[in-house]
């Protein structure tokens, strides 16, 4: 332990506090003798799937290996790179965050909206200056990579077919995860920690939201809630604040914004509100990077003046110095706001938040906190200890049955009993980590040219990292994303066979 962390005598008491709660999703008991066996070691295990082995499964879009899942397990690949969508354009790639935002009656049939990100800044990747919502044109040529081409695109789910892609949002960069919205609507992030401005004389930052009408989208920046490296948001739809994750190395605050319109709809969030950031009462500049499973902290909020300042240095009250930090992070520092070391995934899920810190842990090698939003005390529940148990998990998500689900994002991925690939990880009721599914994209040109796909994306992208893990409202559908080539699945199969 460092001296950026609590002392292990406040450690004790705060834990103390809290032992008599339960872990998420299991009884009082379950819950007594989940935190007996992490406690002596302060980490995850990882154990069999309930689910069972996973093994290679083809895509019945287009009958290739794409994904290992386990036994009974089939899915829908749709929005490739290079397909075209709505408007005659070609798919942009940089599949990551999404949520589905929108369940209505078409009909007989259920139809389903989700909104994807797409994590790109220069145009030589995609270009979305014909989405409906455009927030920085710029004045370059279509082939500059100053241009600002990320954004998002609106998927159409229907009856378990996928129907539609169209660009909802043009002009923003790095879109990296988001959150959706209790009023239907979701919160796009840009993960850009940088000052500069565009050709178009824009800075950028920002988080924007996305009607599940795209014409809807006016890709106006919500500036109230900071500009930063944002990762991902969330909703406490019990009075719309807005919880939100930063990913900048040994630099990420945790922020909240709290908006002057409780009861929130479509708009109201860029009608004004605070941001803050947290901090551990009555302990200045604590580091969650090292964390182990029980750990437990009580949270209080600083406010942020500025959430549009530049770059900066700050000095905390211990005398800890911090350099090149946000704006925001800077402001919260100086007033004793906690750390950690790369904020990504959060979702809200009956009364808690649940947030991913990529690089925290044991090894880092990732971590998740929950925030009890009632309490507001910040707990650990799983901890990696090795990259086989969990390795660097980035956007999350909690299913309607209340159990998480990790997509990983290590630059080296993991050789195991089921080869080479990135994972998606699901999380037990004791905290133990299991083996959901495996990338399995290896293709050749010929293999794509047969499905009708772009021969360009031939090659090994196992490394590759899922995204946008989210599942419908019922459950049946598991919908994710893989970023490179940029591949979305709608995932469906026996989920009472385990917690998910």
């Amino acid at each position: 332990m460092n001296n950026d962390n609590v002392s292990s005598s406040r450690r004790n008491l705060l834990k103390g506090i809290a032992s008599a709660g339960a872990l998420p999703f299991v009884g009082a008991f379950a819950a007594m003798q989940a935190q007996q066996a992490m406690a002596a070691n302060g980490a995850t295990t990882r154990i069999a799937s309930p689910y069972g082995p996973i093994a290679p499964v083809n895509d019945l879009t287009t009958g290739l290996p794409l994904l290992q899942l386990p036994p009974g397990f089939s899915y829908k690949s749709f929005g490739w790179r290079g397909d075209l969508m709505a408007n005659g354009q070609p798919c942009p790639g940089g599949h990551d965050g999404m949520g589905v935002i929108q369940t209505r009656k078409v009909g007989r049939s259920t139809e389903m909206v989700l909104v994807r990100n797409h994590e790109i800044s220069g145009s030589s990747a995609g270009n979305f200056i014909n989405a409906f919502g455009v927030y920085d044109s710029g004045n370059v040529s279509a082939t500059s990579s100053n241009r600002s081409c990320g954004g998002t695109t609106n998927l159409v789910f229907r009856d378990s077919d996928w129907v539609s892609m169209t660009p909802s949002l043009g002009g923003t960069q790095q879109n990296c995860a988001g959150g959706i919205t209790p009023w239907g609507t979701w919160l796009t992030c840009e993960e850009i920690g940088s000052d500069t401005v565009s050709a178009g004389g824009k800075k950028h930052g920002y988080v924007f939201e996305v009607m599940a009408d795209p014409q809807q989208t006016t890709g106006q920046a919500i500036v109230g809630m900071g500009r930063f490296a944002h990762e991902a948001a969330a909703v406490d739809p019990t009075d719309s604040t807005v919880y939100m994750t930063e990913d900048q190395s040994g630099k990420s605050g945790f922020y909240r914004y709290v908006p002057d319109i409780k009861r929130g709809a479509a708009g109201s969030l860029i009608m004004g509100g605070v941001l803050e950031m947290a901090k551990v009462k009555g302990v200045p500049n604590v580091n969650l990077a090292v964390a182990s499973v029980n750990d437990t902290y009580e949270l209080e909020w600083v406010r942020i003046a500025d959430p549009d300042a530049n770059r900066g240095n700050a000095t905390g009250p211990t005398g800890q110095q911090i350099t090149s930090a946000a704006g925001p992070f800077v402001q919260g520092w100086t007033q004793g706001a906690l750390r950690m070391n790369r904020g990504e995934g959060i979702w809200y899920a009956q009364g808690k938040m649940y947030v991913m810190d990529t690089s925290g842990g044991l090894v880092n090698r990732g971590s998740i906190w929950e925030l009890d939003l009632a309490r507001q005390t910040l707990k650990c529940i799983y901890s990696s200890p090795s990259p086989t148990v969990g390795n660097m998990g980035d956007n999350l998500t909690v299913s309607p049955r209340n159990a998480i689900l990790i997509c990983e994002d290590a630059s080296s991925a993991i050789t195991d009993e089921f080869g080479y690939g990135q994972r998606l990880m699901g999380i037990t009721a004791q905290g133990d980590s299991y083996i959901f599914a495996k990338n399995n994209v290896n293709l050749t040109q010929a293999q794509l040219q047969g499905a009708g796909k772009l021969t360009s994306l031939a090659g090994d992208g196992r490394g590759n990292e899922f995204a946008g893990a989210c599942f419908d409202p019922t459950g049946r559908q598991l919908f994710v994303n893989i970023q490179t080539p940029g591949i979305t699945f709608a995932i469906s199969g026996p989920w009472a066979k385990g917690p998910l």
